[in-house]
């Protein structure tokens, strides 16, 4: 089996509670700046739009918080498709967060390799150094989804960016699943470089391909590991009978 920690829970209104939580709690005990990466798909929008109500409206420090995503579909923010724009409208534009602590993928540069590049420039930025130190994570939290077909962010069985070491993120000119857009995608080293990593698994679609990255069969998701902790949240109708 993969490695991490693995959570069980009821249902989705279960998962939702208990990802929400978790966030905040992940939240409450940064000090100084604090730094997240998003994951878009139906899973995480009620999660979004929990964090944008009571209690954490009122107790989060929205002004402390830098958000940044894992990948994007290359659309508009304004296409129903974009990551970035389902997060803004469910939680994002519902708090106080500084526009300056916002850094969505920049969909509008000319070829989704320039916008990995300009996106690489601006995690470089905030981290302050051109290269990773193990000791020093670039995200408190990177949150994951999973793929039908084994995929995370835009990391898709067979494409040339697994295997990438050197850049931060880079471009994905054909998606192994729908939609069929050009992507950006963060790699895995970067991905990686986090205090927590948490997927979220949701719905019996999943059962399947999650029961097989358990297992350690070669997909992107078993790729996937963490500076720090590894969660694996999930709902019982996606949990296989030995979780």
């Amino acid at each position: 089996m993969t490695g991490g920690r693995i959570i069980v829970v009821p249902d989705l209104a279960a998962l939702v509670e208990t990802a929400t939580k978790r966030i905040a709690a992940r939240i409450e005990q940064s000090e100084g700046r604090i730094t997240i990466c998003l994951t878009g798909g139906s899973t995480p929008k009620p999660i979004y739009e929990r964090l944008a109500a009571e209690p954490y409206l009122s107790k989060l420090p929205w002004n402390r918080i830098h958000w940044f995503w894992g990948d994007e579909r290359f659309v508009t923010l304004e296409d129903s498709r974009s990551n970035a724009g389902m997060t803004l409208r469910a939680l994002l534009s519902q708090v106080p967060v500084p526009f300056a602590n916002v850094h969505p993928i920049p969909t509008g540069a000319a070829s989704p390799d320039e916008a990995a590049h300009i996106y690489e420039l601006a995690l470089k930025r905030h981290y302050g150094r051109e290269s990773l130190d193990p000791a020093r994570p670039l995200f408190d939290l990177v949150l994951f989804g999973l793929g039908s077909d084994g995929h995370t962010a835009s990391l898709f069985p067979g494409d040339p960016a697994l295997e990438e070491g050197v850049k931060w993120a880079v471009g994905v000119q054909r998606a192994g699943l729908a939609p069929f857009v050009p992507r950006v995608t963060l790699t895995f080293p970067t991905l990686s470089s986090t205090r927590e990593l948490l997927f979220l698994v949701s719905g019996e679609e999943k059962r399947e391909v999650l029961a097989r990255v358990l297992a350690g069969e070669q997909l992107p998701a078993s790729r996937a590991h963490s500076a720090g902790a590894l969660v694996w949240l999930v709902d019982q109708v996606a949990a296989s009978d030995g979780l």
